[in-house]
């Protein structure tokens, strides 16, 4: 099946938006020494906040190709893309195309193909204006809500 990654038109896009929920692929960017890469986004939703680069997912294309292209457009990076952490339904009152909305993010464990990564490897797009890297354990309630669920989920899956 072709991929279809040409840009909709806004006001489709919008309606869509507005109707349906969104399915996205989302990367857990890990380090050897086991820090977790977050992005600071620029847009809405959560405009500021730390959290997990991730996209929608294109007509045609596998969730592991998103989350490779996440990495590529995101962040300037080749990403090995490992299992899933798992499925999540996020819901937005806030949007970068306007109306609320809802999405159902696959997360992927992903690793860079750099030895010692850190944000000078990373080349961020419009979407992120800065980059950290943190310890799971770390993630508190400075962070977003899903961004802590996220880094419990991953704690529990390392120590199992």
């Amino acid at each position: 099946m072709e991929v279809h990654d040409e840009r909709v038109p806004e006001g489709t896009f919008r309606e869509f938006i507005a109707r349906m929920p969104q399915v996205c692929a989302e990367t857990v960017v890990e380090r050897a020494d086991g820090a977790v890469l977050l992005a600071r986004r620029t847009n809405e939703p959560v405009r500021g906040a730390w959290f997990w680069p991730g996209s929608r997912l294109y007509k045609g294309e596998w969730l592991e190709d998103a989350a490779r292209r996440v990495g590529r457009e995101e962040l300037g990076l080749d990403l090995t893309i490992g299992d899933r952490l798992g499925v999540y339904e996020h819901r937005w009152e806030t949007s970068a195309p306007g109306p609320s909305r809802h999405t159902v993010n696959i997360v992927f464990r992903a690793r860079a193909a750099v030895d010692g990564l850190s944000g000078d490897d990373v080349t961020l797009d419009d979407q992120h204006d800065a980059v950290r890297f943190v310890q799971p354990d770390d993630v508190d309630d400075e962070y977003h809500e899903y961004v802590q669920q996220y880094a419990r989920d991953l704690q529990a899956v390392r120590s199992s």
